[in-house]
C-alpha cells in the first residue's frame, strides 16, 4: 500500500482521472490518505478522515511511508482556526491555507509535511467543543459561495459545510449528505431538535440530496447558492428572499 499527504493549499479530488471530471471533494493542506492506484498522471486515493475516494493529480501531493501514515493517524487533529492564514517554509516562502487545514505534528508553531518543515503562527482548533459552538463556527462560513465538491470559505457545498463545521468542533461526519443521514439519532419532530442538529432533505425520487444545520427559533443555516440562513418548518426550508419552499424535509438527526 502507498500513502500520501497534501502539501498544497486546496487540491481538487475528482471522480475520474482527468481535469475535466466532476469535482467530488477537495483535499486540504495536511490531509493524509492511502493511495489505492497510481497511473501516469493520476492517483486514486482514500482520505483517512472520512474514507472518501477520488482521483488526485500526481503533482499535487507528497508520498509518505506507512510509519508516517500510522503516526498521523494516531495523533489528535490540530486544525487551522482562521478563515485564511498561511504557513512558511524554511526558505520563508508563504503558502495560504484555509480554515480546517490540518497541521501535521504541530508543536511550538512548527509542522511537518513529510521531510519538509513549516511554521504556522495562527489560531488552532483541536479536541471536541461544546455543542453550542457548532453555530458559532457555522457563522464563519456565512455568505461563502456554493461550489459542488467544495470544502472552504471560497466555495463549499451543503455536506462539505456541515462536515467542516463539525470537524472544526472535533466531530467526524462523512462527506456526502446521504452518508451523513445514516449517522446519529433520529428525531421525530423539529421541536425536539437543538441548535447544531442536522436536517436532511430529499428529492422527488426520495434520495437525500441536501443537509443544513438547525439553529434556534426554527432557523437553519445551509449552503444553497451561498451559505445562508432561512426558515425551517415541517415542510422543509422556506427561503426568506424568494418566499417559497426550496427543500423538502426528510429527517432530523442528532449527531452529538
Amino acid at each position: 500500500m502507498d500513502y500520501g499527504i497534501c502539501n498544497l493549499s486546496i487540491v481538487p479530488l475528482r471522480s475520474e482521472p482527468t481535469d475535466k471530471a466532476e469535482l467530488v471533494s477537495q483535499v486540504l493542506f495536511g490531509e493524509h490518505f492511502k493511495v489505492l492506484e497510481i497511473r501516469k498522471k493520476w492517483s486514486k486515493i482514500r482520505l483517512s478522515f472520512d474514507k472518501y475516494e477520488g482521483w488526485i493529480d500526481n503533482k499535487q501531493y507528497l508520498r509518505i511511508d506507512d510509519s508516517d501514515y500510522s503516526q498521523l493517524d494516531n495523533k489528535p487533529l490540530v486544525l487551522a482556526g482562521n478563515l485564511i492564514d498561511f504557513v512558511s517554509n524554511n526558505n520563508n516562502e508563504l503558502m495560504t491555507i484555509p480554515i480546517g487545514a490540518t497541521l501535521p505534528k504541530f508543536e511550538n508553531n512548527s509542522i511537518s509535511i513529510g521531510e519538509s518543515k513549516y511554521t504556522y503562527e495562527g489560531d488552532t482548533l483541536s479536541g471536541q467543543k461544546n455543542k453550542e459552538n457548532i453555530i458559532d463556527i457555522a457563522f464563519l462560513f456565512l455568505n461563502s459561495p456554493y461550489l459542488w465538491g467544495g470544502k472552504t470559505p471560497f466555495g463549499i457545498d451543503c455536506s462539505g459545510f456541515s462536515q467542516m463545521v463539525y470537524k472544526l468542533n472535533g466531530y467526524k461526519l462523512l462527506r456526502d449528505a446521504s452518508q451523513q443521514a445514516r449517522q446519529g439519532e433520529v428525531l421525530s419532530f423539529i421541536e425536539e431538535s437543538e441548535p447544531g442538529d442536522l436536517a436532511f432533505f430529499d428529492n422527488d425520487e426520495g434520495l437525500i440530496t441536501h443537509v443544513g444545520i438547525i439553529m434556534k427559533d426554527n432557523y437553519i443555516i445551509h449552503a444553497h447558492g451561498k451559505v445562508r440562513i432561512d426558515r425551517l418548518d415541517h415542510s422543509g426550508i422556506y427561503n426568506v428572499d424568494t418566499r417559497r419552499h426550496t427543500h423538502k424535509l426528510r429527517v432530523i438527526k442528532k449527531i452529538i
